[in-house]
């Protein structure tokens, strides 16, 4: 999956300047969520991806906050934003949510309701994190009743009366709004009542009439042992508050793994490439290792080659499923010293005459041998 790294900035995906007015990125979302729907795409693959990532930027874009927020830290700044979860998400679900918005169906335009809006959030923990399991603490916005109305949208108290855009049916006919911008006229439910056939006489003062209120949810999850790079945590209904009396959506934590100095990840197995002389390789040697439990000796066989792999069974992390442990492999890397003093070299070279190996002899300064060059041209 795509990481924060790899995210487009939402001002190209849109098309817009950075200092764009909030109808020139409902203008250009529009343009945009028409032109990429999979219904007028279905010849194209990468079509569903586009929308996606067009309505994830109208979300960010539209709302002055998140907005701020990205304007400020980018998007690393909107962890912690309730972002909605747009890859568990439908091209109807999306086209619905905002296009309801801009004309007056509050989102909500699909007959029967819907259920609430899933959210993501990202966290971010060590490899010993992944190796014992770990509680971490969410922090995160989301859309909540409104405490005062309790999500109806009056006052309380405050009695409903018949719709008047659909004569208390719920459902009218627009060729305009949700997908009937694409294929015409269609029957449609009520944007104004949302398919209730009946709205609140009297809005409430808290949440004007809307239902809900921006919440800041704090909350604890448990991360287990043994977790990969990229997985997600689903917690449910801890999204948004769907339509009355459906159901809350989801949030989805996203794990991500942080960087080791030492080790490297493969599958369950951990990597780690350990430097020694090759005196050490020749000879043998006792080394301390790292290991994610602490440091362990380990022995190093006399002979041994550069990229030769010593196993440490166990020492690897759990798996996530089964909790079984993979292994530590150890990778040696002969190192070849680059600065000998001269005893060093000396030594070298009378063992180098031990050898059936020719090596190069001591070496001269550069003017030296240029001068050898050329009066040896000159002898000839």
């Amino acid at each position: 999956m795509a990481t924060v790294a790899d995210k487009a900035d939402y001002y190209d995906v849109l098309g817009v300047s950075r200092d764009a007015g909030a109808e020139a990125i409902r203008k250009a979302y529009k343009k945009s969520a028409l032109k990429y729907h999979p219904d007028r795409n279905r010849e194209d693959p990468d079509a569903e991806t586009k929308f996606k990532a067009v309505a994830e930027a109208y979300e960010v874009l539209s709302d002055p906050e998140k907005r701020q927020r990205y304007d400020r830290f980018g998007h690393d700044g909107l962890s912690g934003a309730g972002m909605h979860d747009f890859s568990n998400m439908g091209a109807e679900d999306i086209f619905s949510m905002f296009f309801g918005e801009m004309f007056g169906g509050g989102g909500r335009g699909r007959a029967g309701g819907r259920r609430g809006a899933d959210l993501r959030t990202d966290v971010e923990i060590s490899l010993a994190e992944v190796d014992t399991g770990v509680s971490h603490t969410l922090e995160f916005d989301r859309q909540d009743y409104c405490d005062t109305c309790s999500g109806s949208g009056g006052e309380p108290g405050s009695p409903k009366k018949p719709c008047v855009t659909c004569g208390g049916y719920g459902r009218v006919e627009q060729a305009s709004g949700g997908l009937g911008m694409l294929f015409g006229r269609v029957v449609t439910t009520c944007p104004k009542c949302n398919g209730k056939g009946k709205v609140i006489a009297s809005a409430c003062n808290t949440c004007r009439g809307s239902g809900r209120r921006n919440q800041h949810r704090v909350l604890t999850v448990q991360i287990p042992a043994g977790i990969h790079d990229g997985m997600a945590i689903q917690l449910q209904g801890e999204g948004e508050p769907g339509d009355e009396g459906l159901p809350r959506g989801n949030l989805h934590c996203y794990v991500r793994v942080k960087d080791h100095p030492f080790f490297e990840r493969q599958n369950n197995d951990l990597i780690c490439r350990i430097p020694i002389s090759f005196t050490q390789a020749s000879l043998g040697a006792t080394i301390d290792v790292p290991t994610l439990g602490g440091k362990v000796e380990v022995k190093i066989p006399r002979g041994t080659q550069h990229g030769h792999v010593i196993q440490l069974a166990g020492a690897g992390l759990p798996d996530v499923r089964s909790g079984r442990r993979g292994d530590e492999l150890i990778e040696i890397r002969v190192e070849t010293p680059k600065k000998l003093s001269k005893k060093q070299e000396q030594l070298l070279r009378e063992f180098a005459a031990t050898e059936d190996h020719t090596v190069s002899p001591e070496s001269k300064g550069f003017f030296d041998r240029l001068k050898e060059h050329f009066l040896g041209d000159e002898d000839e």
